[in-house]
């Protein structure tokens, strides 16, 4: 196991059932998820001791299904990121393009996949954290719709927002994994059975690459902006596509121009709120009790966090602050179910939306790190599927000039996995 980019933080083997779809692979998992006996980061200083009593429901299903897990993946802390350079545990380099980040918060998930260290991954998508450093990777992530797997040991982060998915170096190996993980789970009143929104989750037979016929939709708002390399990149697959069959035409979410402020104003504040615990007493480092509980937590908390969870936690908190909750976060819900009709109304004329999953290529090393707006502003295409709870697909699309891999993402409606997975599989 290559440890040159520092995609685990933790390797040590879990093993899996003897038989099982997942017998003989090693799935790699994200850091913020909960497995009994391995410590469990979150990429945090914090919790940097912690080892979970229990497993998260995706874990469980991972080794009933006969998945080996060589380790724990690094990730941007409490994934919060979008480089992978906010873990305490150092950043992680991109193996496929050295010198430049894997892209986050789950680029050591993309990393090992893409450098061969682990067959398969789980990730986390709160805003594009699985899509996102798939696509800096090249390699397939899928975020599913919400609900559709289990967060049940998944440390939360914005729980309404964000989902356990697959990465992969295919889309089919991608659709094996998420028929594993999928399903209602007792423990997650979140969950919902797709047999009862009328789908299954027989997801790898959709990756077949049969995709004469399909309508797809281009937001012409998701490519406003975006870089010149990555736009040719993106008009050359839609151009491969076409030419097996799919029919293309544009469409307009004007809601999307807002989707990055409403999603870091409700993101923000749920993590204030769900941060909460980690004050040195329930969980995380020791503040040093000497007789003020508040100047306890406040050292715990600065001690623990770096700087990145801080300022999101600040932000979240002055976001809900009296006087501030409806000028902010109820601003930013209503702009979330403006983005959600936006989409529903495409998608009726649409089988899936196509557009580049992100902006930019992959940045290099430390370039965003002192602008965190750029960071932020990079979610551009991501973060709106996860403010409307749809299905997205990021797959290679193919590299800029520079060799820098470039994504392509496709969004179904609610449930529609097998249409993202069957438009993906036409090109990875």
């Amino acid at each position: 196991m290559s440890t040159e980019y520092n995609g685990y933080v933790t390797a040590e083997r879990v093993e899996g059932a003897e038989d099982g779809p997942l017998a003989g692979r090693t799935v790699a998992v994200k850091d913020n998820i909960s497995t009994e006996g391995v410590r469990t980061t979150c990429g945090s200083a914090m919790l940097a001791d912690y080892v979970p009593p229990y497993d998260a429901t995706v874990v469980e299903r991972l080794k009933a299904a006969g998945a080996t897990i060589p380790g724990k993946t690094n990730m941007d802390e409490f994934g919060m990121g979008t480089t992978t350079e906010t873990s305490a545990f150092g950043a992680v380099e991109n193996p496929v393009a050295p010198g430049h980040v894997p892209g986050g918060s789950s680029g050591g998930s993309a990393a090992v996949v893409a450098a061969g260290d682990a067959d398969l991954a789980l990730g986390s998508d709160t805003g594009g954290s699985i899509r996102c450093p798939a696509a800096f990777c090249g390699v397939v992530g899928i975020k599913p719709t919400y609900g559709l797997v289990s967060r049940y040991g998944l440390v939360a982060y914005a729980n309404s927002l964000e989902q356990i998915g697959p990465i992969a170096p295919t889309v089919e190996e991608a659709a094996e994994l998420l028929e594993v993980i999928a399903g209602p789970d007792e423990r997650d009143a979140t969950t919902r059975d797709a047999r009862e929104e009328g789908s299954d989750y027989e997801y790898a037979a959709a990756a077949d690459g049969d995709i004469a016929g399909m309508e797809v939709g281009i937001p012409t708002e998701l490519l406003d902006g975006a870089d010149e390399a990555v736009v040719e990149t993106f008009w050359d697959a839609i151009d491969d596509l076409e030419a097996r069959g799919v029919t293309t035409h544009e469409v307009e979410l004007p809601s999307v121009e807002h989707a990055v402020e409403a999603y870091y104003v409700i993101a923000m504040s749920e993590a204030s709120s769900n941060l909460a615990r980690f004050d040195g007493v329930r969980y995380g480092v020791s503040g040093g009790f000497d007789g003020n509980w508040n100047e306890t937590f406040a050292r715990a908390r600065e001690e623990g966090f770096g700087d990145e969870v801080k300022r999101r936690v600040l932000l979240g908190t002055y976001a809900l602050s009296a006087g501030y909750h409806d000028k902010y976060y109820q601003k930013a819900q209503d702009a979330r179910a403006w983005i959600q009709a936006d989409f529903d109304e495409a998608l009726a004329e649409a089988d899936v939306l196509a557009s580049p999953t992100m902006p930019v290529p992959p940045m290099e090393l430390g370039e965003s790190l002192d602008d965190p707006l750029t960071m932020y502003l990079a979610d551009a295409n991501t973060t709106p599927v996860n403010l409307a709870n749809l299905p997205a697909i990021s797959v290679p699309a193919g590299e800029t000039p520079e060799g820098l891999p470039v994504g392509l993402q496709f969004v179904g409606p609610a449930f529609g996995e097998h249409a993202v997975i069957r438009a993906g599989s036409a090109l990875a």
